[in-house]
């Protein structure tokens, strides 16, 4: 075998290659193609891969149920305030003084001097009696004192002569003592003229009839013209005294402690007069007193309440309910009577957690008035509670609470 080394050829380019080294041996050329395709593969894989995963979501999707939309109620919130405790009793707008108008003379009714319905004061002129009569009785009452009274004159001036005489022994003693007798008499003759007098020109003044106390008149019962007389059994006119006015009521006696030692206490207990449908308040007022004694048969004690009644809106005989503020409770916590539920076994509300989710609260009542109660447990000022839309409700329900 020969041992020469075999020569190469010199490439084309042989600015391009670079020589190999002397004694090595050339390496074969690399081909590039297979990275293409690995990475192309790797490209597509990732592809199907990410498709693959949005149609699982997109089915996942389409299989799960979707959650309920929140349930749009309207929220009230819990505060902190006052509420008073209320005793209320049926009552009767009662009049404090009704004044039946009679004549205390006969005669005719010659004019009124009202109409009907009017507020009168006291002492104001009501009715004219024809006082003519009268008039004329009491002249002949001055003429029979002037007489007397001119007979007892004459008589004293005897009596003095005669006291005179029988001081010279003139006279006997008995003659004195005689004309004292008379003077005596005729004393007693003008004292009772003078008295006549006076019954004579009150008879005038009872012609005149006025008001005896400040009130309303009602319907007239005799017109002018007619014949009044002192023993008639119905009156002319009825006046009613309305301002003020008061109310009676009734409370059971299982509620008089606590009013007996406030009123003892000197307090002043407010009532206020409300419709039969306790909607509407008519007017406002104070306790006055107390009947003395129980109802045995209703177990009730009568109570009378003041009212001025300055607008007239109590009426007699008017029939009201009569509340009384027994206690005024400061600084509880209060809370829209309408978002309290109730059910067979407790009382509760639908509590608005902070992630807009209700949760049911049991709850205890105390003292209700109006459209308010009063939370004795269960919440506190600033809770937030559903008052309406519970129908849709179950615990751990999602809400779109709005303000009420």
């Amino acid at each position: 075998m020969s041992n020469e080394v075999p020569q190469i050829a010199a490439p084309e380019h042989p600015q391009k290659l670079l020589a190999p080294p002397p004694g090595s041996v050339p390496a074969p050329k690399r081909r590039r193609w297979p990275y293409w395709v690995v990475l192309a593969i790797a490209i597509a894989a990732a592809v199907a891969y990410w498709w693959h995963g949005q149609d699982t979501k997109a089915a996942a999707a389409k299989a799960a149920p979707k959650a309920p939309p929140p349930v749009p109620v309207v929220a009230v919130q819990a505060e902190k305030g006052n509420i008073g405790v209320y005793v209320t009793g049926l009552g009767a707008i009662t009049p404090i003084n009704t004044v039946t108008v009679k004549s205390r003379v006969d005669g005719q009714l010659m004019s009124v001097h009202f109409k009907e319905g009017d507020l009168v004061k006291q002492g104001d002129t009501l009715i004219e009696i024809d006082p003519r009569p009268y008039q004329a009785v009491v002249k002949q009452t001055e003429g029979q004192l002037t007489r007397d009274q001119a007979l007892l004159a004459n008589a004293k001036v005897d009596q003095a002569r005669y006291q005179t005489l029988l001081d010279q022994n003139a006279v006997p003693e008995q003659q004195l003592a005689t004309q004292k007798a008379l003077v005596t008499q005729y004393q007693g003759t003008v004292e009772n003229d003078q008295g006549l007098l006076e019954a004579a020109k009150l008879n005038v003044t009872y012609c005149t009839i006025t008001s005896p106390i400040t009130g309303v008149v009602g319907l007239r019962l005799v017109d002018p013209g007619n014949i009044v007389h002192s023993t008639d059994s119905n009156g002319m006119i009825v006046i009613t005294q309305i301002q003020p006015i008061s109310v009676i009521f009734t409370v059971s006696e299982d509620q008089m402690a606590p009013i007996l030692q406030k009123m003892r206490a000197g307090q002043n207990l407010p009532v206020d007069a409300w419709d039969r449908q306790l909607k509407n308040k008519v007017a406002s007022g104070t306790l006055a007193t107390v009947d003395n004694e129980i109802d045995p048969t209703t177990g009730t004690l009568k109570l009378r309440a003041l009212f001025n009644n300055e607008n007239r809106a109590l009426f007699p005989n008017q029939f009201v309910n009569a509340r009384l503020l027994q206690q005024e409770k400061t600084g509880v916590t209060l809370l829209a009577t309408a978002a309290i539920q109730r059910n067979t076994n407790a009382t509760y509300v639908y509590l608005i957690k902070p992630d807009n989710t209700v949760t049911v609260r049991n709850i205890t009542i105390g003292t209700s008035e109006g459209d308010q109660s009063e939370i004795a447990s269960g919440l506190a000022p600033g809770d937030k509670v559903v008052m309406t839309g519970v129908d849709k409700l179950q615990e751990g329900s999602k809400v779109l609470p709005s303000a009420h």
